[in-house]
């Protein structure tokens, strides 16, 4: 049985009350439907009882839950996705951590992301990739830092998809200018960017050094947002050892109205692909 921290647990059983309500059930029903006792439908709400992914699946049908997006977040939450996503065939090599924030971004509607150090995921071309995880982690293979960058490529297929991702991306210069890979692979990552900023559900700025010190500079973090479930959007803070998910709604809110403040300190669209531009005419030189 796979336990799950209590903060996660508490907000299952807040979204699982919230589709019992919206499906018109009480609480001695839904055991009923079940074949449960009502008490296990009234621990697993409160968060004061371990949910199982089998738990889960078993109410969302009771509730008639067939949203494929939904089912795969809450069967997340009780501990690992719901399917096995494309990814699962990396799973020997990429951390729990790892795949569940792979599941967050197949599931979120928009992504709200603040890098103040590389270039995100989502925009990275495989050469950056490479070198950048060869750079980072040097006791990888030659074969295991191929399967990271295909993991990496495969992940950008949610701003190919119908309806595609939106993607908000604030990036400090930083970014831009740290040489990773070599001149070559800069002048290909950051002719991507120059490429990705053109698409309509992309939105790429850039905070210039003369805006000084914002508060980007000290941690990089991505905000998933659901917006058909906005109880579940949640935070991901990166640190040495791992990643930080923060999904109280206050500090979720804390988090969106810094990037709302980075993206008013940061230049608009039109002028960050321009700067963009620009400083790859330096590495090209």
């Amino acid at each position: 049985m796979e336990r799950v921290p209590a903060v996660r647990r508490r907000r299952l059983g807040e979204e699982l009350r919230r589709l019992r309500d919206s499906a018109a059930l009480t609480s001695g029903e839904a055991a009923r439907r079940a074949g449960w006792h009502q008490s296990k439908v009234s621990r697993i709400e409160t968060g004061a009882s371990t949910v199982t992914v089998g738990d889960v699946g078993v109410l969302l049908d009771v509730y008639d839950v067939r949203d494929r997006r939904v089912r795969d977040l809450l069967t997340m939450l009780a501990g690992r996705a719901h399917r096995r996503g494309w990814w699962h065939e990396f799973r020997d090599l990429l951390p729990e951590q790892y795949r569940d924030f792979i599941t967050l971004e197949t599931g979120a509607g928009r992504i709200l992301s603040m890098e103040n150090s590389v270039v995100p995921g989502l925009l990275q071309t495989p050469a950056y990739g490479r070198a950048l995880t060869s750079s980072v982690m040097p006791g990888l293979t030659a074969e295991e830092v191929a399967a990271l960058v295909e993991v990496r490529t495969a992940r950008q297929a949610v701003l190919r998809q119908d309806p595609p991702l939106e993607f908000l991306a604030v990036l400090d210069e930083a970014v831009l200018r740290r040489d990773v890979g070599g001149p070559q692979v800069m002048d290909g990552q950051l002719a991507h960017l120059e490429a990705a900023a053109g698409l309509p559900h992309v939105r790429l700025q850039v905070v210039p050094f003369t805006a000084g010190g914002h508060t980007g500079v000290t941690n990089s973090f991505v905000i998933f947002v659901f917006p058909q479930m906005p109880e579940l959007d949640v935070v991901v803070v990166d640190h040495l050892t791992g990643s930080l998910h923060v999904d109280r709604t206050e500090d979720v809110a804390a988090y969106t109205a810094a990037f709302t403040g980075l993206r008013a300190r940061a230049l608009p669209c039109e002028e960050s692909v321009a700067l963009i531009a620009r400083i790859r005419a330096g590495w090209t030189r």
